[in-house]
């Protein structure tokens, strides 16, 4: 019988974490913060409709707010899981917000969807280590976060549909210890700019910390007709790092471990859940868990907006007015670098040779970043705007 990868990895970590199953710790509470018993109140579940499943969810209208989990004290949110009758323009409107501590700013703030990879509105059964989702229909989350003085987690419907809401937060009461620090995430998104310009992953971001991996969806412009998006390379500047990074990779299937363009998988630590060439449509994702990614002063994360075409098709786009610039041919036998030559040639110049042409592209960009951070806050920028959330989004999947 052949097993799995995920089963052999689930074997493996069942067997490194085997004491730890059956050792009682110190100090230690279970609790679950439902509609059925806010923040996990102990002895007091289920007590709507005489104890008869009265209270499993609740309707969230627009310009609402409700508050799933509101503690004191310490302790560590173990598992998020919630459903809603879902569209894509939904999921971008509602807001979820975690804030550790009583800081004021939110440490996650982030649109529903996008926290939970329906980056692009589409989503498939799927099973990673920090997400999942058993059907396309749910939304879990297992990212461990700590707390010292008290947590707060809110979801907020900036859009004008309602929402029916289910939603479980899984949390234990137990002492934190003085190395952990506290979960963060951040959103953004780039729909169009200047040809040449990184889409900015995450912001440079100072402090001292541990990035977990990114979400990425990507909706491409159809002006590139069927050519490849994927050519850019991810880069991480690091503690002071200048113009040149001190993490550069080789190309965005190749940053989430696949290549020579990207089909639709799912792994527990990279895979792209929607790979769809007809629409356009990737979504995919990278966790650096066996592969730590750590900072002591600050980071910053960015892509490249690349993509590539026969040398043949791209003259075509070219003499059609599409917004491009070629950057590399990859010809056999000769690589040629257009910005290192001595003049920046045409490409219909006839001493380039015919080939593969890499070039600049400006696509629909989103993102999701996911770390830890040494503080309950941080200086990133505040997330954009629901209309800025949703534009050109179709409210069918």
């Amino acid at each position: 019988m052949r097993l799995t990868l995920t089963v052999i990895l689930q074997v493996l970590l069942l067997q490194a974490s085997a004491q730890a199953l059956f050792e009682m710790p110190t100090g230690v509470s279970s609790r679950l913060s439902s509609f059925e018993n806010p923040n996990g109140v102990k002895a007091n579940g289920g007590r709507t409709n005489k104890t008869a499943k009265g209270n499993a969810f609740e309707v969230l209208h627009g310009g609402q707010t409700k508050t799933l989990l509101d503690i004191s004290g310490q302790g560590t949110i173990q598992r998020i899981w919630l459903t809603i009758d879902q569209n894509p323009v939904k999921l971008r409107a509602l807001r979820l917000q975690m804030y550790w501590d009583k800081a004021t700013k939110p440490a996650v703030d982030v649109p529903l969807g996008d926290f939970f990879l329906y980056n692009v509105g589409k989503q498939v059964a799927f099973e990673s280590a920090l997400f999942s989702t058993g059907e396309g229909r749910s939304f879990n989350c297992y990212i461990p976060m700590p707390f010292r003085k008290a947590a707060r987690i809110v979801i907020v419907n900036e859009g004008v549909e309602a929402a029916k809401f289910f939603y479980d937060v899984d949390f234990l009461l137990q002492p934190v210890k003085p190395a952990a620090m506290y979960f963060h995430a951040y959103w953004t998104r780039q729909q169009s700019g200047k040809l040449g310009d990184d889409f900015v992953i995450l912001p440079k971001l100072s402090g001292k910390g541990r990035f977990l991996g990114m979400s990425v969806g990507l909706i491409t412009d159809p002006a590139y007709g069927t050519s490849w998006w994927g050519e850019g390379e991810v880069k991480m500047y690091l503690d002071g790092d200048g113009p040149y990074p001190t993490i550069n990779g080789t190309g965005a299937e190749d940053y989430i471990g696949s290549a020579w363009g990207l089909g639709a998988f799912t792994h527990q630590f990279q895979g792209a859940p929607v790979a769809i060439d007809s629409t356009g449509q990737f979504c995919f994702y990278r966790w650096h868990i066996p592969d730590a990614i750590y900072f002591n002063k600050d980071i910053r994360v960015t892509i490249q907006q690349i993509g590539g075409w026969g040398k043949k098709e791209l003259q075509q786009l070219i003499d059609r007015g599409v917004n491009l610039k070629p950057v590399t041919i990859d010809a056999p036998g000769k690589f040629v670098r257009l910005f290192e030559l001595e003049k920046y040639p045409a490409l219909n110049d006839p001493s380039l040779p015919d080939g593969w042409v890499n070039f600049f592209r400006i696509d629909d960009y989103a993102s999701v970043s996911y770390l830890y951070l040494d503080k309950p806050s941080s200086d990133l920028p505040p997330l954009a705007g629901v209309e800025a959330r949703v534009k050109n989004l179709q409210r069918k999947r």
